[in-house]
């Protein structure tokens, strides 16, 4: 049992060394001496200083990926290459030219094939320019054609320069680096003043009252340091009196009550994600307050059930015109992409490329290939099948596609009811006028294999007669105006009616009601009737006093009782 003996135990020494990997081994086996254990990876499309994605990419010789913007302060202050600690110049950099697809994402520009951590990637150090190596080594290599592929240039097999290798994932390694085994930092000095800064994290604009605080303790210290900047014998280790007294300035309180926040017509029913995201990291400015996110306002206007009222276009063709209305309440991308290609032009002289007899004629592709074709956002957009429309009738106007969430420019309309396209195509508008034009391009004469017109029918121009969105922001405008208006009434104390009440009347600016005249008050009539019975006003007579002293009341008359009288007395 024991190490090259044979006791039947093992010593403390042997159960707490690093070499024993039984089931009796101790705490101090569990430290792991296993070579790479340290291996950290840096992606391809980061830069090799700020370890962050690159937006401006050069290399050096070797291969090293940097960002232009954090080498060359790198460079001004040391002069040497951050990876491998050897001199470089700025003028040894190369500049790297990636091709990116729709998507924003890094391709080979011949295959198109994505880039990713494992792709064995190559640049060209005469051009720049970035390829997968399979492209090069087929292309290039192999065929023995010395010239880029994109740009035609000549280049030699010493100017491949290797950026990523996945059979050398050592070339990439964070831990081999040699401003990070030496401790570097590769902040500018603006960006180690700012992170010096303890407000630098601070929304001060959040705090309140503690702002203050804050922005007072800032000018406090600044005018320290301009004090002791001009006063030659100043003493830093002195302390002024006031702070040995302790005195120290009081921020007055915020107010407790605030008005309550309008919430803004275009607001999203999500929030804008801040309070949470600030709350779990200490790199983003601090949120105290959930606020909704604030939609543009074409993302406002584009909501379903949101633009009722419809809209005209008049499609010219070479055959004649169709007056198109559209219908933007349950499809108002599908018809914001339409009214915005026509206003630009898109559709002029445009062909018709596809045209089935008893069906439908499709157009709106400038390639004239039916694959083309581009939508306003330069990009597909969902599908729109909210709506109650349907593929029922002669004259509908719908998107065409190539599959699910697929519309870009083309459109097509229809001969005749075709419900199997329901919920397949999106629905945006009919035919209301031209009929006698729709049939001249029904009947048109078409080539049988690919039913394309043997005389181009030509979309001369799309005029839009009434824009739905602009008359619905229009209207929003004239709500708007009317409530500011109704606002500034109210402001000055309302209209003539609001300023008098029921008993006629008028109410002060400070709320009080007018009393105003005597004529126009309540009782009025009782006052008229008593100065009408006293006496009108004149000089006072002068009585003389009484010679027989004072006079004698007369005797009360007595009342005779009647009836039964009193019964008190019984």
């Amino acid at each position: 049992m024991g190490k090259g003996t044979d006791k039947l135990y093992i010593t403390h020494s042997e159960w707490a060394s690093e070499d024993a990997y039984s089931a009796s081994a101790g705490s101090g086996t569990s430290k792991s001496k296993v070579a790479g254990a340290s291996f950290r990876r840096l992606p391809f499309n980061f830069c090799a200083v700020s370890l962050q994605p690159f937006l401006h990419p050069v290399c050096t010789a070797d291969g090293t990926i940097f960002d232009l913007t954090n080498i060359l302060p790198w460079l001004k202050k040391h002069g040497t290459n951050p990876v491998t600690g050897l001199p470089l110049k700025s003028s040894e950099l190369i500049k790297l030219h990636f091709a990116k697809n729709d998507e924003g994402e890094m391709v080979d520009p011949v295959t198109f094939k994505v880039f990713t951590d494992n792709t064995h990637i190559v640049a060209l150090r005469n051009t720049g320019n970035v390829f997968a190596y399979d492209t090069v080594e087929r292309l290039n290599i192999k065929a023995k054609m010395w010239k880029d592929l994109v740009s035609d240039e000549e280049f030699s097999r010493k100017d491949i320069i290797t950026l990523q290798d996945p059979q050398n994932i050592e070339a990439r390694n964070l831990s081999s680096f040699k401003y990070i085994k030496d401790g570097l930092s590769t902040l500018t000095e603006e960006q180690e003043m700012e992170r010096r800064d303890p407000t630098r994290n601070l929304n001060t604009g959040a705090l309140g009252s503690a702002a203050r605080i804050l922005r007072a303790k800032e000018a406090v210290a600044a005018a320290r340091l301009q004090r002791d900047a001009s006063n030659r014998n100043h003493n830093p280790a002195l302390l002024s009196s006031k702070t040995l007294s302790g005195g120290a300035t009081k921020a007055s309180p915020s107010q407790s009550l605030q008005p309550p926040k309008r919430i803004p017509y275009n607001a999203a029913k999500h929030t804008t994600g801040k309070a949470a995201a600030s709350f779990t990291s200490t790199g983003l400015t601090p949120h105290t307050s959930s606020e909704r996110a604030l939609l543009t306002d074409e993302e406002y206007m584009l909501k379903p059930r949101r633009v009722k009222s419809k809209g005209y276009a008049r499609i010219a063709t070479s055959l004649g015109e169709l007056n198109v209305e559209l219908a933007p309440e349950f499809a108002p991308r599908a018809v914001w992409n339409f009214v915005q290609l026509s206003k630009n032009g898109y559709y002029n002289g445009v062909v018709f490329h596809r045209n089935i007899r008893n069906f439908m004629i499709q157009g709106g592709d400038p390639t004239v290939t039916g694959k083309g074709g581009q939508s306003i956002w330069g990009k597909n957009f969902q599908d729109e099948f909210e709506g109650p429309a349907t593929h029922d009738a002669r004259g509908v106007v719908s998107m065409a596609n190539k599959g699910k969430n697929t519309n870009s420019s083309q459109f097509f309309i229809t001969y005749r009811p075709a419900k199997h396209l329901d919920r397949k195509h999106t629905i945006f508008g009919k035919v209301v006028g031209g009929l006698d034009t729709l049939t001249r391009l029904e009947n048109a004469e078409v080539s049988e294999s690919d039913k394309r017109p043997l005389e181009a029918i030509e979309i001369k121009d799309i005029t839009v007669f009434v824009d739905p969105f602009e008359e619905f922001q229009k209207k929003k405008r004239e709500r708007d105006e009317a409530e500011k208006e109704q606002e500034e009434i109210k402001r000055n104390g309302g209209t003539e009616d609001d300023k008098t009440t029921w008993t006629g009347k008028r109410i002060r600016g400070n709320g009080a009601a007018d009393v105003g005249s005597g004529e126009e008050r309540v009782g009025h009539y009782l006052r008229a009737k008593a100065s009408a019975i006293s006496p009108p006003e004149t000089e006072d007579e002068m009585v003389g006093e009484w010679e027989h002293g004072i006079a004698e009341e007369p005797a009360k008359k007595k009342i005779k009782a009647r009836g039964f009288g009193s019964f008190d007395n019984w």
